[in-house]
């Protein structure tokens, strides 16, 4: 039998978090793990579940609603509910949690009463500077994740001509450790030891990142035998060379 219910991915943009949900999800045992409250935004998550609440409803059952939809798509049929969640959104997440469940004085007490015995799940990325360049060439190609045949899985905007900016991969670089930094104070208050995984072990050995966090779960490391990685990585020679170029600006090695 599982030991939790639910598993939370705490995380931040380029950390490999599209492939680890895309690896649980493909087992068929862990739900169908997604950013499910990306924008700190009401309005967002009810036209994301397409839900149209009667006016009259108070906001906790407002609340209430979305929860209900998140939990039913983020678990499928497999009784485990996964959610990953990034810090630029996540104050405001917390802020509508507690009016969910005003009984409780803490975000990991209200995050169990709303999502049952959780797992939370620390993915980041040491390497910052490559973390920052891989944010700012995303948002300058607009391609964000591929497949490993090449195919675009998620693109956001018209590609655009590639330019090394320095202070935008500054700007990015202090953004992403300021979200780490975070996430570690947040886990402290909450007193939680979170599963730590990196990218880099992500990215060098998929299905036994797959099998660390099926084994914290509870869930039988079978489930990942058929699994096959499905997000290939977009680091290339523009990639390498704006690394090598902002490390050499930053005097580093």
């Amino acid at each position: 039998m599982a030991r939790y219910d639910s598993y939370i991915i705490c995380t931040s943009p380029r950390s490999g978090s599209t492939l680890l949900c895309r690896l649980l999800a493909a087992t068929g045992v862990a739900g169908n793990p997604g950013s499910y409250f990306h924008e700190p935004s009401l309005s967002d998550w009810l036209s994301y579940f397409d839900l149209v609440p009667d006016p009259s409803t108070a906001e906790r059952g407002v609340l209430a609603e979305i929860f209900r939809a998140a939990m039913a798509k983020g678990s499928l049929d497999t009784g485990m509910f996964g959610l990953r969640l990034q810090r630029h959104s996540f104050d405001f997440f917390t802020e509508k949690l507690a009016v969910l469940h005003p009984e409780f004085s803490g975000d990991a007490q209200r995050l169990q009463a709303a999502f049952g015995r959780t797992l939370f799940v620390h993915l980041t990325r040491r390497d910052k500077i490559e973390q920052a360049v891989s944010h700012v060439k995303a948002e300058q190609s607009g391609l964000w994740h591929a497949a490993p045949d090449g195919t675009e899985l998620e693109r956001l905007s018209p590609p655009q001509k590639l330019v090394y900016d320095a202070d935008e991969i500054r700007a990015r670089y202090d953004e992403l450790s300021a979200y780490d930094r975070d996430w570690e104070d947040w886990f402290d208050a909450e007193e939680i030891s979170p599963l730590r995984l990196t990218y880099e072990a992500l990215s060098k050995d998929p299905i036994e990142a797959l099998c660390r966090t099926l084994d914290e779960l509870g869930l039988e490391r079978e489930a990942a035998a058929s699994v096959e990685p499905s997000v290939a990585k977009l680091a290339d020679g523009t990639s390498r060379d704006w690394v090598a170029r902002f490390r050499s600006e930053l005097g580093e090695s």
